[in-house]
């Protein structure tokens, strides 16, 4: 990081997690390769982070798929806790949390605490959730029979998310995904992939297990997602961007 930078601002850029996440371990990308991260206020880098490869987003889908086979399975009572104590450990951090943010996408640092308190409610929000998932039980049309409907989690997920909520926009992806059983892929925007790094961390503190959240920024969104859209082992998608690309990964899926 360049010397103009405070002394708080070196220490949270220090702090936060540089590498990819996958099957619960942080690692280096596939060859090595490395993104720089940019302060947008004076153009300078603030760090780089490991740029993943196609062969790491499939790493991170057959962990993804691996950890489905139990965290399905999983009590709803401990996913709320996973995600009680991630919420405990977000607003604990808001401070660091938001300057970091403002490091690496450019609002002000009461603009970028208001995001985080706001990410930390969808960690509390889905928290409750997760015990009240039910289904129903009902008469068919017919009168001659019953109807019983399970919600049930729908497996490995793909979350795009954008630059000007990193947070905000993981949160939102990733809490309902932990409350209902489902495992992730996460692709931060390139611009901005140490918040989402950072909650990875909180997430894994909260005692998310090995390979239920993977997490890989990358300098292509296009060359990652496109062979994990194409694998039949990923069941969902969600993109939060551009209209133009949305449309593209709609084709693709």
């Amino acid at each position: 990081m360049v010397s103009s930078a405070s002394e708080a601002e070196l220490s949270v850029v220090e702090k936060a997690p540089k590498e990819l996440f996958l099957g619960g371990s942080w690692r280096k990308a596939t060859g090595g390769g490395t993104l720089d991260v940019i302060d947008p206020s004076t153009e300078e880098v603030l760090c780089a982070v490991a740029d993943a490869t196609p062969e790491d987003a499939m790493e991170a889908l057959a962990a993804a798929h691996d950890a489905f086979a139990s965290w399905k399975d999983s009590a709803p009572r401990d996913r709320a806790d996973i995600l009680h104590t991630a919420y405990d450990l977000v607003m604990e951090r808001v401070d660091e949390l938001a300057l970091l943010m403002t490091l690496e996408m450019g609002k002000t640092v009461a603009e970028s605490k208001g995001e985080i308190t706001y990410a930390a409610n969808f960690l509390r929000w889905y928290a409750e959730e997760a015990v009240r998932i039910d289904g129903r039980f009902s008469r068919n049309e017919a009168g001659a029979g019953r109807v019983l409907t399970l919600r049930q989690p729908v497996g490995p997920c793909l979350f795009i998310t954008p630059w000007n909520f990193p947070m905000a926009m993981g949160t939102r992806k990733i809490a309902p995904a932990v409350a209902s059983g489902c495992t992730m892929v996460v692709k931060p925007a390139k611009q901005t992939p140490l918040s989402m790094l950072a909650l990875t961390d909180i997430l894994e503190r909260a005692g998310l297990p090995k390979g239920v959240l993977n997490v890989i920024p990358s300098s292509s969104s296009s060359e990652v997602s496109k062979p994990l859209i194409g694998d039949p082992r990923l069941r969902k998608l969600t993109f939060t961007g551009s209209t133009p690309v949305g449309k593209m990964l709609m084709e693709q899926a």
